[in-house]
């Protein structure tokens, strides 16, 4: 099979063209020139929040609350997806509660947290942290569920134990998925934590930033602090796509 040779250089392509209409909208009027700011102001904007101005401080914020959501997720969703994996039978008597819950917009969820922990961080991270476990979850046991047969009867041939079939061979036969998990897992951490930062009793963060430079009708604050919050998501994904293709090398192999 012929190897496609991606060009590392594509990408900014989009990039240029995406700044390019932006210009073209600022000069051409398309939206009122306050409600859009040209890039330059934008950019500017960004660079000095960034550098020692309040933006900084939120990011980390962010990053911070985004950070300990993920790793709490993956330290509950993990184990316990391996366990459901290992057995399909209680897989599959759990399924339609793991769906349900999955498929629950996280934000409906902000009251019944509200009401465990309070306003505070707490909330915050717990609920990223519920619906990224979910995502996790459902990654790792369908990996370890879909682990090839053929390794699994081969450990088991050569008298493996059920616990080193289990750490052995499901468990890297499984992070692939659980590397996807953790993608999406952190991505909606991301998106969990912004849209609580805006409406959970926040003062400081991206979400918190974006919602206070609208309110005050300052929007290239608020378009450097989208853009801010769209590098994070961005970088945090690219992080864990790095790490896999480093450690999970023979993924498809």
């Amino acid at each position: 099979m012929k190897r496609i040779n991606f060009d590392p250089y594509l990408p900014i392509v989009g990039v240029v063209g995406l700044i390019v209409l932006w210009y073209v909208a600022v000069w051409c009027r398309v939206v009122d020139p306050i409600l859009l700011p040209s890039p330059t102001d934008t950019f500017a904007a960004l660079y000095k929040g960034m550098d020692g101005g309040r933006l900084g401080f939120d990011f980390w914020r962010t990053v911070e609350r985004t950070t300990l959501a993920t790793l709490i997720a993956a330290v509950i969703a993990i184990p316990l997806g391996i366990v459901l994996g290992s057995s399909e039978r209680l897989y599959r008597s759990l399924e339609f509660v793991i769906d349900f819950f999955r498929s629950t917009p996280a934000s409906a969820m902000f009251p019944l947290f509200l009401v465990l922990f309070g306003v505070g961080d707490a909330t915050k991270i717990s609920v990223a942290a519920f619906g990224a476990a979910l995502v996790i979850l459902f990654n790792v046991a369908y990996g370890v569920m879909n682990a090839r047969k053929t390794r699994l009867l081969a450990a088991r041939v050569m008298g493996a134990s059920r616990l080193r079939v289990l750490t052995d061979v499901m468990l890297l036969e499984s992070l692939p998925a659980t590397f996807v998990g953790l993608r999406n897992g952190v991505s909606l951490a991301l998106v969990i934590i912004v849209v609580a930062e805006m409406f959970i009793g926040s003062t400081d963060g991206l979400g918190h930033r974006v919602f206070e430079a609208q309110q005050l009708f300052r929007m290239a604050d608020m378009y450097a602090a989208i853009f801010a919050a769209g590098a994070l998501g961005y970088g945090l994904n690219l992080l864990f796509l790095l790490i896999e293709r480093k450690f999970v090398h023979w993924s498809g192999k």
